[in-house]
Formats: structure tokens, C-alpha cells, sequence
């Protein structure tokens, strides 16, 4: 059972089937993908406005690959989105996207940049962004949001914050010791869910100190600077 609020990750190894298994919850698959998975809602099969309206699509899905086709600045696109959903005090909405987009991306981007012109992990920050202030779907789907180059955890906290229920497939320790559970892969199935333990979450703040220093050591590559120092105090223990 999944509840709003509520992350479950997906691991595995490389081409053992999570993407697949995304795509098939995506498509609200009914035995009609290569799989042959059905998904079930509430223990039914959705119906099928369900599966083909854009008006009560329960899924959204952030993929690897993110590529803007239109020739829009991010505000436009952003406000173009919000006035399709109706949405109230448009103005501050759209500000707000932008904001936490910019916060969630390890480069900012202005209002006016071109969506085309917007990096993959750019890209990515802008879209979690948007789909958790305007996505009416209560299912959010990502695909290795690790290797998008944005704040991954606060990306997850945006979402769980707005009340979707987020199943990402990773190879992140970090993201999958996030998840209230993980769902493992193999060869196509699911072999086993695992329900984080207290244990795994005490060793996560181990894992996410690491992390903050790796963190450290891309800013100061991309503000360009030297790593020698950084690296020998941590290779001497300190």
C-alpha cells in the first residue's frame, strides 16, 4: 500500500527492468507492454479515462533525458503551464517555480533563458519544480535523478512536501536509504521489498557526509579552483 507523502526507490542492476517497471506504472500497463505486467489500482483495473486523458492522468514521469523542443524562455514556459491548470495568484506561482528550481540546480538560470538553452541538470531541477507546485498527478516516476546534478534531496523533500507518492529508481545508497522502502529487480521481476530499518537510516547521515564533501569538491571545481589540499586531508584522516 502506498500513501501520499511516501517514497519507495527502485534498485537493481544495470538492465535488470526499473526503468521498465517505471514505464509500465507510467502506461498503467494491462498486460499490453512487453512485460505483460498489469497495474492495478486499489486492487482494480483503472479505467481506461484513466490510462488515455490528459485530464486524469495519475502519472508523471521525469526521465534521464530531458530535451526542450520550443522556442519559450523558462518564465513563459512555466507560465504557459500554470495558465493551462487555471492556476490562482499566477504571478507568485510561477516565481516560486523559478526559485526552487534555481535552488534544487547546482547552476541558476534566469527567468529569460531559453528552455533550450537550459542544461541537463537545469532541465531536470525546473521540471521536479514545476511538477511538484502544478502536477495534479499523485504519482510522480523518476529515473536516476543522481545523475541529473541537482540537490537530490531536497528535490525528494519538494516532492513528499506537496503529498505525491515518488517511486525512483536509483543506484544512489543515499536515495534508496531515503525511500520508506525499496523494491529490488532482477532479470525483469521483483524479487524482493525491503522496508528501511532504523539501522540503515542511522548509517545514511554516514553516507551523506561524504556526500556533502564530494559536493564540496564540485563547487570549488566549478568555481575554479585546486583540490589537492581537500583531497590530502581527507586521504590523511582529518
Amino acid at each position: 500500500m502506498l500513501r501520499p507523502g511516501q517514497v519507495v526507490s527502485i534498485v537493481g542492476p544495470t538492465g535488470s527492468g526499473k526503468s521498465r517497471l517505471l514505464a509500465d506504472i507510467e502506461w498503467m500497463a494491462q498486460g499490453d507492454t512487453p512485460t505483460g505486467r498489469s497495474i492495478l489500482l486499489d486492487g482494480k483495473q483503472p479505467p481506461s479515462s484513466w490510462r488515455f486523458s490528459p485530464e486524469h492522468k495519475l502519472v508523471a514521469q521525469l526521465s534521464q533525458n530531458m530535451n526542450f523542443v520550443m522556442d519559450l524562455t523558462v518564465e513563459e514556459f512555466v507560465t504557459m503551464h500554470a495558465e493551462s491548470r487555471l492556476t490562482p495568484d499566477m504571478t507568485s506561482v510561477v516565481q516560486n517555480i523559478l526559485n526552487q528550481a534555481n535552488q534544487l540546480s547546482g547552476e541558476s538560470f534566469r527567468p529569460d533563458t531559453p528552455v533550450t538553452a537550459l542544461s541537463g541538470g537545469q532541465s531536470r531541477a525546473l521540471m521536479i519544480a514545476d511538477t511538484a507546485v502544478l502536477s495534479r498527478s499523485p504519482i510522480v516516476l523518476i529515473d536516476e535523478i543522481e545523475n541529473a546534478g541537482i540537490d537530490r534531496k531536497q528535490a525528494l523533500g519538494l516532492l513528499v512536501q506537496s503529498e505525491k507518492i515518488v517511486l525512483i529508481a536509483t543506484h544512489d545508497p543515499i536515495l534508496a536509504l531515503m525511500a520508506d522502502r525499496r523494491i529490488v529487480i532482477r532479470n525483469g521481476g521483483i524479487v524482493k521489498v525491503l522496508e528501511t530499518t532504523a539501522a540503515e537510516c542511522e548509517s545514511r547521515t554516514v553516507l551523506e557526509e561524504a556526500d556533502r564533501f564530494l559536493m564540496n569538491l564540485r563547487q570549488e571545481l566549478r568555481d575554479g579552483g585546486r583540490l589537492e589540499q581537500k583531497i590530502l586531508k581527507i586521504g590523511n584522516g582529518q
